[in-house]
């Protein structure tokens, strides 16, 4: 079948490409690639025959009102390209925590993406995901002053970004779920453990302090916040 990846030059989305190409005719489609879903250019052509979608795309700027633009702009340019061409599954990436950090803006607008694929006729599949590894260093600058990194002490369920694209190649074979799926790594721990083992294994310098009203990105953090509270996919 025609499976479209939306983002699909990032860093899930040319995982699950790779993962899906040899079975399945894969379109990975990108503003590099000429598929731009803010502005819908290269939408209808690229979607043409497809049977499954799967939107793993992100914004290019994290400020509160650019990246609810983009989510729920490009968000609605796509589902309403699925229904003109037929699309029987639409599959979004997400976060495990979305529905509980409306004040940081980029959660907020996750929330929104989520509400618009929910209220779509097209059939769909939502994965939240917890934190990949490969984001540590992003969380680790985000919280260095100094020689010194101040990082929330709440809990994290950290992922392999292979592990989620592999999820995503899995759902995409399948029937809509028509809800949430929730995946995440073996072990909870507390995001300044994570981000510690990380710096260490880097031979940082740099000190890291746990603490409870340390900000992630700007929101502070209820203690289980992002990790999943029910019955959820571990992967090892």
């Amino acid at each position: 079948m025609k499976i479209v990846i939306i983002g699909g030059t990032g860093l899930i989305g040319s995982q699950v490409t790779n993962l899906l190409k040899n079975n399945h005719e894969v379109v990975a489609a990108s503003p590099n690639t000429g598929v731009n879903t803010l502005t819908g250019e290269g939408l209808d052509a690229a979607l043409e025959n497809a049977e499954v979608v799967i939107d793993v795309s992100n914004s290019p700027s994290f400020a509160d009102d650019d990246v609810m633009n983009f989510f729920t702009t490009s968000t609605t340019n796509l589902l309403e390209a699925e229904k003109k061409a037929g699309v029987k599954h639409h599959i979004a990436l997400s976060i495990v925590g979305t529905r509980k950090l409306s004040v940081n803006g980029y959660f907020k607008a996750k929330q929104a993406q989520e509400d618009l694929i929910e209220k779509s006729p097209v059939p769909y599949s939502i994965v939240h995901a917890t934190q990949f590894f490969e984001f540590a260093g992003g969380i680790a600058a985000g919280g260095t002053k100094g020689d010194e990194v101040f990082i929330s002490s709440s809990l994290v369920q950290p992922i392999a970004s292979s592990e989620v694209a592999a999820f995503l190649a899995k759902t995409a074979t399948e029937t809509p779920t028509m809800g949430i799926s929730e995946i995440a790594g073996p072990e909870k721990m507390p995001m300044s453990t994570w981000i510690e083992n990380y710096l260490s294994a880097m031979k940082s310098p740099l000190q890291v302090f746990g603490q409870k009203e340390a900000p992630y990105f700007g929101a502070p953090l209820e203690y289980e916040a992002l990790v999943p509270q029910k019955a959820t996919l571990k992967v090892r």
